[in-house]
């Protein structure tokens, strides 16, 4: 159970899964740098996320949701939260999440592990079992279905510990490049390249021949 002057952002998690530097240098180092590609992503939600709600019989649907889990210690909001109707004479309503991307799908778990996130978040305040949540995405224009599996779901508290232990500890990882770094708003930051550090082992052996 974590206090609530410890929690942690939601988005920390898919910043961390993208690249652990990059997510020391927002939630550690308090450093923000947009480009292109964020202010494509911060337009989609502005247009998402403006609070209310929608009944649309069967589906409720909820608009920046504020979300919040103790056992994981995350904090955040949901940009969209359709609230489906399983059982008329209980009046049984199950969450169903569904976050919006500005691109396209990734080939990592990055955006799937937020999103479970934000599942983990409601079935702490509903007390409800979620089964699936969807991600939307701007450049496709179509939802993506995304189950909460058990592997998921193990993945997603594995990233949350992984987090909390990296900011608590307040060391930013070494640059590492990689390809996914073009289109980092912090490449002329980080500098990846410039920074990459040597090995002193293979500069002593090219020495030593």
């Amino acid at each position: 159970m974590t206090e609530d002057s410890d929690l942690i952002p939601l988005s920390a998690l898919q910043h961390y899964l993208f690249c652990p530097r990059q997510c020391a240098l927002i939630h550690i180092e308090r450093q923000w740098f947009e480009n292109r590609f964020t202010a494509e992503g911060k337009v989609m939600h502005d247009r998402v996320d403006k609070g209310g709600d929608r009944d649309r019989g069967s589906v409720r649907i909820e608009y920046s949701l504020p979300l919040v889990c103790h056992e994981l210690g995350l904090v955040g909001q949901a940009d969209v939260v359709e609230f489906h109707l399983t059982d008329k004479d209980s009046n049984a309503w199950v969450p169903y999440p569904v976050e919006y991307k500005r691109g396209k799908p990734k080939k990592d778990n990055s955006d799937k592990v937020q999103l479970c996130a934000q599942a983990l978040c409601l079935e702490e305040m509903y007390q409800r079992r979620i089964p699936e949540g969807a991600l939307f995405y701007g450049k496709t224009r179509r939802r993506q279905q995304v189950l909460f599996n058990s592997e998921l779901r193990q993945e997603t508290v594995d990233t949350a510990r992984q987090l909390h232990t990296m900011i608590l500890d307040r060391i930013t990882p070494e640059p590492v490049y990689d390809k996914k770094c073009e289109s980092c708003s912090f490449l002329d930051f980080c500098l990846p390249r410039v920074c990459k550090r040597k090995s002193v082992k293979n500069y002593l052996k090219k020495m030593m021949e």
